[in-house]
């Protein structure tokens, strides 16, 4: 029997196994973009010349339009996260959005920016205390206004947002 060989090919595979969450951590070796999917979340970063930047986002589409309905991109910024939500035409844009997390208000009225072609566009800043309660929950609503005066509330999944984020904070390092 020739076990020495076996169990230095196992020896091996240990090593392997165990470098390996140090190694996903790390930015893979000659890649300039990185993407994953983390159930409902998707990370992005790119390392230009000018430096790292990762993002993580959430789109959702009409099923029967395939149309934009919303979209969120969020970046690291520490404990902190800056970015962005796009809402479709056809909101008030005076009346503005609030974001809930379960039953909780999250913060003020947030104001839209401009509108683009791609939609209409909230600045979102979002302080540790409110990233630390969207990792604890399964979704936020976003709450807006129809031009003809009905309430629309958006449900966003968490699921993988938690996640994305962490990902994301450790290839912008």
């Amino acid at each position: 029997m020739k076990l020495r060989p076996f169990l230095a090919c196992c020896s091996v595979l240990a090593a392997m196994l165990v470098a390996l969450p140090s190694a996903q951590a790390q930015w893979p070796a000659g890649a300039e973009t990185v993407n994953e999917t983390y159930q409902d979340w998707q990370m992005t970063c790119t390392q230009p010349q000018s430096g790292k930047h990762c993002a993580v986002s959430q789109q959702q589409t009409d099923s029967k339009t395939s149309q934009r309905v919303l979209a969120v991109e969020l970046q690291p910024q520490g404990d902190k996260a800056e970015g962005a939500l796009i809402l479709p035409f056809g909101v008030l844009l005076d009346k503005g959005i609030t974001l809930k997390i379960g039953e909780a208000d999250v913060g003020p009225v947030l104001r839209f920016k401009t509108c683009l072609p791609q939609g209409c566009l909230v600045p979102l800043n979002l302080d540790a205390k409110t990233l630390a309660a969207l990792r604890k929950a399964t979704a936020f609503t976003v709450n807006a206004v129809s031009t003809t005066d009905q309430a629309m509330a958006l449900s966003v999944s968490l699921k993988g947002f938690g996640q994305a984020l962490d990902r994301a904070a450790v290839l912008i390092r």
